[in-house]
C-alpha cells in the first residue's frame, strides 16, 4: 500500500528542484489562507450574515403588520423608512410574479430565502438579488395587496467578506512571487553546475567554472572544479606518457629496419620488415591520436557538414549516406572525423558496401553503419574493443590498415559523453551504432 502511495506522490510531484521547493514554500502559505478563509467564511460571515438578513425581515413583518394595522398611515411609514434606513416601500393590488429570480448557489439568497420562508410562509414572498446592482427587490404578499420593498445590499449581506478575501489573497501572492525569486536564486548556481557536469561528461572543457550560490553549494561546486582538474591532469599525463613510450619505441624499431636489410635471408627478411612496418603504423597512428587528444579543443560541429567532408574522402559509390537535418553539437570534430573514417575504412575493407543511417530523437542523434562483410559473432562483441585484440577469424578489426582500432573509437566516443554498439546489420553484416548527445 505505501509502496503504491510513495510510486504515485513521485508520479505527481514535479522533478525538478525548483518546483519541488516552491511547492515546500508555497503550498504551506495557500492551506492556510484556505482554512482561514473556511473557518471565517462558515464561523464569522455565515453568522453575520444570517444575523443581518434576520432583523431585516423581522422588519418587513413588522411593517407588514403595522400597515394591516393602520393603512392610514402609509405615506407615514414609507417616509420614515425612506429617511431612516434608506427604504422603497410600495403597495399595489397585483400578484407575485411566476418567473422566480433566485439565484440558486448564492449564499446570500440562500440566507434570504431561508428567513423570508419561515416569517410568511411559502409562497408568499418574491425576491431578487441581481435585479438591480445596489438593492434587492422583495415583494410580501399580504391579504390582496403585494407590498414591494427596496431596500440596500448592505442590509443584507455583509460587504467586508471582499474586503477580506482581497487582504487574505494579496499578501499571499506577494509572498509566493518573493519566494519565487529567492528559489530561483538559490536553485540557479545547482543549474550551473549541472550544466557544466553534462559539459564535462561530453567530453568538452569546463575551464571557465565559477562557484556560487550558498554555502554547500558552494563546496560541491569547488570539489566539482578541482575533480575536473584532477582528471584532465590525469588524462594529459596519460597521453603524454604513452605519446613518450610509442614515440621512444620508433628508435629500436628504425635499427631493426636497418639489420633486416642486410641479412641474407631475403624471405625472412621480409616476414620480419612486414611485423615491423606494422608496429611502426600503429605507432604513428596512436602518436597522432593522442597529439590531437592532447591538443584539440571543443566547437561547434554541423554533423551534417563533417558527414560531407568524410564522403569527399572516398571516392566511390559503395559508400551511401542518407538524408540527414542540420545537428550541431560540442565535441571535437577532428577526433569524430578520424573515429568515422576508421569505421567507414574497415567496413570497406572487408565488405563491398557500406550504408549509414541517422535515428534523432528528443536530445540524442544515432549513427548507424551497415556494411555487407561477414561481420563478428555475437560472443566477440564486447572483446573487439579491449586493445591489442585479435579476430582469428572472419576479420580482425586491428590489422594494418584498420586505423585507430575500436578500443580507441569507443574512447572517442565515450569522452563525448556517447556509447557505441555492435549488431548485426540489415545487409548481413555488421552494424555499428554510435549514439551522441546534442
Amino acid at each position: 500500500m505505501f509502496s503504491g502511495l510513495n510510486r504515485l506522490i513521485k508520479i505527481i510531484l514535479p522533478k525538478r528542484l525548483f518546483y519541488r521547493a516552491l511547492i515546500i514554500v508555497a503550498a504551506p502559505t495557500i492551506i492556510l489562507q484556505v482554512i482561514i478563509t473556511i473557518v471565517f467564511y462558515d464561523s464569522i460571515w455565515i453568522k453575520a450574515n444570517k444575523n443581518i438578513t434576520r432583523s431585516l425581515v423581522a422588519q418587513l413583518k413588522t411593517i407588514e403588520e403595522m400597515y394591516q394595522n393602520d393603512k392610514k398611515n402609509l405615506d407615514f411609514f414609507t417616509d420614515s423608512y425612506r429617511n431612516n434606513f434608506n427604504f422603497e416601500i410600495g403597495i399595489v393590488k397585483d400578484k407575485l410574479p411566476e418567473v422566480s429570480g433566485e439565484r440558486k448557489f448564492s449564499p446570500m439568497d440562500r440566507s434570504l430565502r431561508r428567513e423570508l420562508k419561515s416569517t410568511f410562509g411559502n409562497n408568499n414572498y418574491w425576491f431578487s438579488t441581481s435585479k438591480f446592482k445596489n438593492a434587492v427587490d422583495i415583494k410580501i404578499k399580504s391579504q390582496n395587496e403585494v407590498i414591494e420593498f427596496l431596500v440596500p445590499k448592505e442590509m443584507v449581506s455583509a460587504s467586508s467578506v471582499r474586503l477580506f478575501v482581497l487582504w487574505t489573497t494579496l499578501p499571499s501572492l506577494v509572498l509566493v512571487i518573493i519566494a519565487l525569486i529567492f528559489l530561483k536564486n538559490q536553485t540557479r548556481p545547482l543549474v550551473r553546475l549541472a550544466k557544466a557536469a553534462e559539459r564535462f561528461g561530453k567530453g568538452e572543457y569546463v575551464n571557465n567554472f565559477r562557484p556560487s550560490g550558498a554555502q554547500e553549494i558552494r563546496k560541491a561546486a569547488y570539489e566539482f572544479d578541482r575533480m575536473v582538474k584532477r582528471i584532465n591532469r590525469h588524462l594529459n599525463q596519460r597521453s603524454e606518457m604513452l605519446s613518450g613510450i610509442s614515440h621512444d619505441l620508433r628508435t629500436p624499431l628504425t635499427r631493426l629496419k636497418l639489420q633486416l636489410a642486410m641479412l641474407k635471408e631475403k624471405d625472412l627478411s621480409k616476414n620480419m620488415s612486414k611485423d615491423i612496418d606494422e608496429m611502426e603504423s600503429m605507432l604513428n597512428n596512436y602518436l597522432q591520436f593522442a597529439k590531437t587528444q592532447a591538443t584539440e579543443g571543443t566547437s561547434d560541429i554541423d554533423l551534417k557538414r563533417l558527414f560531407e567532408q568524410v564522403k569527399k574522402n572516398y571516392a566511390t559509390k559503395n559508400l551511401q549516406i542518407s538524408q540527414i537535418e542540420g545537428i550541431h553539437f560540442k565535441g571535437r570534430p577532428l577526433s569524430l572525423k578520424r573515429c568515422f573514417e576508421n569505421i567507414i575504412q574497415n567496413a570497406l575493407t572487408y565488405g563491398k558496401n557500406v550504408l549509414i543511417e541517422f535515428e534523432k530523437t528528443t536530445n540524442r542523434i544515432a549513427i548507424i553503419f551497415h556494411d555487407d562483410g561477414p561481420g563478428i559473432p555475437e560472443d566477440q562483441y564486447k572483446n573487439v574493443f579491449k586493445p591489442f585484440f585479435r579476430l582469428d577469424k572472419s576479420r580482425s578489426l586491428n590489422q594494418s590498415g584498420v586505423g585507430l582500432g575500436l578500443a580507441i573509437v569507443e574512447d572517442i566516443i565515450n569522452s563525448h559523453g556517447g556509447n557505441i554498439q555492435l549488431g548485426r546489420s540489415k545487409l548481413k553484416g555488421l552494424q555499428v551504432k554510435i549514439s551522441l548527445p546534442f
